[in-house]
């Protein structure tokens, strides 16, 4: 399981960090409404970000990642995955995301994240601004995939995705390492059942072979959604976590 609705990120706000939020109706290019939230530093030219969510899709540990971006001066886009088949109205801790994760496509993830990324362009200093995809879990192998799709990005970041597994027609990331047009990230928990050992190393080969610059790292004892504050006893691996994930956006962009 990811993390519950009531999970924060392991990340301590910036005190007197000055930027701006709001949330929005994004339009995918089929034509489908979602839910999105936005974080502003207002820095044209800046690195963006696009964040996306685990199985549950658009809830509040999103949209603070979103600000704790922000804050360090990364305008950031959160997007929702389920605007095709639950609508554009909030959801509380019940909300059951199952069968609307199994309808999620391949082509629907694309054009949500082509949308995200189009926002992230707009305005002036923007339009050439380098652009990252973060995701959790289903989020993480789904921001992998990313680097396939044309968006133009600088660089692709997972946390604790699954890179060797297809799903209905959302192919593997390893199975698309030859398509792929930025650099990798990838961040794991050494105790995480559903993600073995074996499975990174066939990603980590898969990229090797294609030459994609990557870094795939493994935190030992760490379980799956171990970046949580409420997960004080890997407090260190979540604050290690993040320093990764800023210097591979600075190194990248």
């Amino acid at each position: 399981m990811c993390f519950d609705h009531d999970a924060k990120p392991p990340i301590t706000p910036i005190t007197g960090a000055a930027f701006a939020s709001e949330s929005l109706i994004l339009t995918a290019e089929d034509g489908t409404n979602f839910m999105a939230y936005s974080a502003r530093a207002g820095a044209p030219g800046s690195p963006g970000v696009v964040v996306m969510p685990d199985v549950r899709g658009l809830y509040p540990f999103y949209e603070e990642l979103a600000d704790r971006f922000a804050e360090v001066g990364l305008d950031s886009v959160a997007i929702d995955y389920f605007g095709r088949t639950a609508g554009t109205e909030p959801r509380d801790g019940e909300f059951d995301f199952w069968p609307h994760v199994e309808r999620t496509t391949h082509t629907g993830l694309k054009q949500d994240v082509a949308a995200a990324v189009s926002v992230l362009r707009e305005g002036e200093g923007n339009a050439d601004r380098a652009i990252f995809t973060i995701g959790f879990c289903f989020g993480g192998s789904s921001s992998w995939l990313q680097a396939a799709a044309g968006h133009g990005l600088a660089g692709v970041i997972g946390f604790y995705g699954r890179p060797t597994t297809a799903r209905g027609d959302v192919p593997a990331p390893a199975d698309l390492v030859d398509e792929y047009e930025c650099p990798v990230l990838g961040l794991f928990g050494g105790d995480d059942a559903s993600i073995p050992p074996e499975d990174i190393a066939a990603f980590d080969n898969a990229l090797s072979e294609a030459d994609i610059e990557h870094e795939l790292h493994t935190y030992p004892g760490a379980p799956h959604s171990f970046f949580d504050r409420k997960a004080e006893e890997f407090a260190d691996e979540s604050a290690d976590a993040w320093t990764r994930v800023l210097a591979f956006i600075s190194e990248n962009h």
